[in-house]
């Protein structure tokens, strides 16, 4: 039988253990599950360092806080997720933390793009087995809060283009040129300019070109 092989980081070893005890103690079809657990920032980057030289784990487990309140250390989960991205592409990461704000969830999607993202309140024995058989198959998975933040942030965005951006965005779909499209919209070519900086930015494509510009806002059902 297939193994799937799972890294679960959390310098809560008890947390690590659980989510090691149920899915191992799980039925899956045609695999099992084995998992590695690891407390440290420095046993994570080891062993996905080990993993990267042998076989990638399958699946990453990653809790953000990584150390006490208290402490000077600001590093995180967040950066073995982004070491992670770059040492063991293959292996899809997941977040398993307290955190439910907007923000913070919408930040990790920017620096990592993970694969699934658990609030840690809402995780139970269904959530993780549901969460493990959807990542490999056909990622991302979220628990009902991590989803209301992405759609809360979805949401602003679509907030932030107004008619005239979509008027903007228009126009370049239809290959205008950039200097054409102010008259036609009664605003200056520098206000033209400025506008569509800002798109980039809020598409998250800052160095993009028109043509990325486009078919971004196509990807966002502005065009």
């Amino acid at each position: 039988m297939k193994t799937v092989r799972l890294l679960s980081v959390d310098d809560h070893a008890m947390t690590a253990m659980g989510y090691k005890y149920i899915l191992e103690g799980s039925e899956f079809d045609g695999f099992e599950v084995k998992v590695d657990t690891v407390n440290t920032f420095e046993g994570a980057i080891e062993k996905i360092d080990f993993s990267a030289r042998s076989v990638p784990y399958d699946i990453l487990l990653l809790d953000i806080s990584l150390f006490p309140a208290h402490s000077n250390d600001t590093r995180s989960g967040e950066d073995i997720g982004i070491y992670a991205r770059k040492k063991v592409p293959s292996s899809k990461v997941v977040f398993m933390s307290s955190f439910s704000d907007s923000y913070r969830i919408n930040s990790l999607f920017k620096t990592v793009d993970p694969d699934g993202y658990m609030v840690k309140s809402e995780i139970d024995e269904k959530s993780l087995c549901a969460m493990v058989r959807t990542v490999l198959d056909r990622p991302p998975y979220y628990t009902a809060s991590a989803l209301s933040a992405i759609r809360k942030k979805m949401a602003n965005d679509f907030d932030l283009v107004d008619e005239t951006d979509k008027k903007i965005l228009h126009y370049i779909s239809t290959g205008t040129r950039t200097k054409d499209i102010g008259p036609l919209i009664s605003v200056a070519p520098t206000t033209v300019e400025s506008r569509k900086r800002q798109l980039k930015q809020l598409f998250g494509i800052e160095h993009g070109n028109d043509i990325e510009l486009i078919e971004e806002a196509r990807k966002r059902g502005f065009i």
